[in-house]
């Protein structure tokens, strides 16, 4: 099933939402209210969505299965298509600045006076009076200890973690609905606390180099082997113990440096098929990189 496709389950089936957020964030929560069966409509700027121009292959897969409209918003002809919209829509996902929204007309209380039955799930930088400074992915996850070193991080965790959030949000707001008919809620969804939420196992010490899943276990790292690399997650005892015995180790302290140096030699011995026949006859969660 591909990310944007409609599951057997579908709790948003029969839910309008409309959003206004461009680049990465909202239109990647809107793809998971399109895959929870959520009829979904995306107003654009003229000038389109800054995705499509500089990555188009991740602009088209955002948006599978949802209508895009182009709406002038800074223009009366453009406000009064996207009110009349609103009239038919349960949900509005928007991505500005409460500032932004305000010189539009599309702050809460004025939406909530036009359209009292419409909820809005905002998605901003950061919560409450914070909602206006400038920032961005790195920035938020720089905020909360996930930027280790000088290195970008892999992927975009605080856009997604934040769409994640704020699909959530648009069920929360649907769920609203329900127990209380024609009565909107304004929900804000914050990507620097999207970022917290998935930096919690780090604040926890789990992830840091001292913790277990930080590289002091030494069934949990990525070492090199004969041919390239090999992610290991042998956590549970008996996991380790079948890792230990693969390696003729016999029973080791995985916390204790010199286990890890015995392992790390020995993998460098190992061929990535080597490696893979061990994880299929011996049951070891193991898998094997290009170098």
């Amino acid at each position: 099933m591909s990310a944007s496709s409609t599951p057997a389950f579908a709790p948003l089936a029969g839910v309008r939402v409309l959003s206004l957020a461009l680049n990465l964030p909202g239109p990647a929560a809107l793809m998971r209210c399109r895959a929870m069966g959520a009829t979904c409509l995306k107003f654009e700027p003229p000038s389109g969505d800054p995705m499509a121009h500089y990555n188009r292959a991740a602009y088209a897969a955002l948006h599978e299965g949802v209508r895009v409209a182009t709406a002038d918003l800074k223009s009366e002809a453009g406000l009064a298509q996207l009110h009349q919209a609103l009239d038919q829509t349960e949900v509005l996902l928007t991505s500005f600045r409460p500032s932004a929204l305000a010189k539009l007309g599309l702050g809460w209380e004025a939406l909530q006076a036009r359209h009292p039955a419409l909820s809005q799930v905002a998605i901003v930088g950061a919560p409450g009076e914070r909602a206006e400074e400038p920032g961005h992915d790195l920035t938020y996850l720089a905020e909360c200890g996930l930027v280790t070193g000088t290195e970008l991080p892999p992927t975009l965790y605080a856009d997604m973690g934040g769409a994640l959030l704020a699909s959530e949000a648009v069920l929360q707001a649907v769920f609203h609905a329900r127990t209380k008919p024609g009565s909107g809620i304004h929900l804000e969804v914050a990507l620097n606390a999207a970022a917290d939420w998935l930096a919690l196992p780090r604040s926890w010490g789990l992830t840091q180099p001292t913790g277990a899943v930080g590289g002091a276990h030494a069934g949990y790292r990525v070492y090199a082997c004969a041919d390239g690399r090999v992610a290991i997650a042998a956590l549970e005892p008996h996991f380790a113990a079948r890792l230990c015995e693969a390696a003729g180790l016999g029973v080791q302290d995985m916390m204790a440096p010199a286990t890890r140096e015995a392992l790390a030699a020995w993998l460098q011995t190992r061929t990535r098929a080597e490696l893979e026949a061990v994880a299929r006859e011996r049951d070891v969660p193991l898998l094997t990189l290009a170098g």
